[in-house]
């Protein structure tokens, strides 16, 4: 038992990494991304393409991962993103989605359709023991980062000027505009910050989920399952949301294999109805 609801831990620390970035940008902008994980893809590809093709060690990767992701989501927030900030939310949709089928055929076109390969480096392989278990390197390593970019989002949040700028543009946009926050500004950074994270879980979902160029698609529920039940616009909702997942996920695989993931549909739809706005509402941020 103790085994699963670790390996559980490790999934939900993944699937927090990839949808932070969205609960923030989607808290902030209410803009319904759904090409969020295509953002996830184009840093775990980065990272592969790296260390297969250039010999690059993990974790200079990992840097490298972060760093694309943001650049590709700052570049098309600028050209794209922004033009429909006011739009209505079917036209966000139609957008984002869109983007999702269009970075499936290129990757598709560019790396083929096979899974990217993977080799651990050897400080992740193997198991260490951990509270008279035996658990894999990566999936501890999984969890700490998790924690550290909890850590830091909510240092950042809650005890920076940047922090205290996001928090009044979620509250009101239009005051925070008449006191003087550039709000524009201010969404480009959120949202290369959260592609960037994103990146940075695609790279780490390597040595766990794989990377295909269907990523994107594949995964788009559960990373939607993470916000919406953690409470868009927050930090600390979607951390709990993603464990919880996580943990369901992999238990439900463990003991009722025929269930698949039928028990995070139930999961949702209880949570949902018992708290509409989510586990932590936007006052969580």
């Amino acid at each position: 038992m103790g085994i699963v609801l670790f390996d559980g831990v490790a999934y939900g620390m993944l699937l927090f990494l990839i949808a932070v970035g969205l609960s923030i940008t989607l808290g902030l902008m209410n803009f319904v991304n759904l090409a969020h994980g295509a953002f996830a893809m184009a840093g775990g590809y980065a990272a592969a393409v790296a260390m297969n093709r250039y010999g690059w060690s993990f974790f200079p990767a990992l840097a490298l991962s972060f760093v694309v992701a943001a650049l590709v989501g700052g570049l098309l927030e600028l050209l794209l993103y922004r033009r429909l900030y006011r739009s209505h939310p079917l036209d966000q949709v139609l957008l984002s989605i869109g983007l999702v089928f269009v970075s499936i055929a290129s990757f598709t076109y560019f790396f083929g359709p096979s899974m990217q390969p993977f080799t651990l480096p050897p400080l992740l392989t193997g198991q260490v023991a951990l509270a008279g278990m035996e658990v894999g390197r990566y999936r501890l390593f999984l969890v700490v980062c998790g924690v550290v970019v909890l850590g830091g989002l909510l240092l950042l949040l809650n005890k920076t000027r940047f922090g205290a700028m996001v928090r009044a543009a979620v509250d009101n946009q239009r005051v925070a505009r008449g006191t003087g926050i550039p709000v524009q500004r201010l969404f480009f950074a959120t949202f290369v910050l959260g592609c960037g994270l994103a990146g940075l879980g695609g790279a780490l979902s390597l040595g766990m989920l794989g990377l295909e160029p269907t990523f994107p698609l594949k995964y788009l529920v559960l990373f939607l399952i993470v916000v919406c039940v953690g409470g868009a616009g927050t930090v600390v909702g979607p951390f709990v949301a993603a464990l919880v997942v996580g943990v369901v996920d992999v238990a439900g695989k463990y003991y009722l294999p025929e269930a698949g993931a039928f028990l995070i549909y139930v999961f949702m739809v209880v949570t949902l109805l018992l708290r509409p706005h989510g586990l932590i509402p936007r006052k969580g941020l």
